[in-house]
């Protein structure tokens, strides 16, 4: 591997990590266009199920902070 970097003028250590990068993310380059299509929209669902469990959240803490306010001024 040294001659033949050696013979393009490229550093082992730049191949090493272009071959790393490649077995770490290679796979990505056989799936088909559905697939990561797929996953991205996977990703996209799971992200906005989190901001509406956030939202859901808060606006259960507001509706709890109300009840007991109102529960104060009628017990005045």
């Amino acid at each position: 591997m040294s001659a033949i970097c050696e013979e393009l003028k490229l550093h082992p250590t730049v191949f090493y990590e272009w071959q790393r990068k490649f077995f770490e993310n290679g796979v990505r380059a056989f799936e088909s266009e559905e697939k990561q299509e797929s996953k991205q929209l996977r990703d996209k669902v799971e992200s906005l199920e989190a901001k509406l469990k956030r939202k859901d959240s808060a606006m259960a803490e507001l509706v709890e902070e109300l009840i007991a306010e109102k529960k104060r001024s009628e017990d005045l």
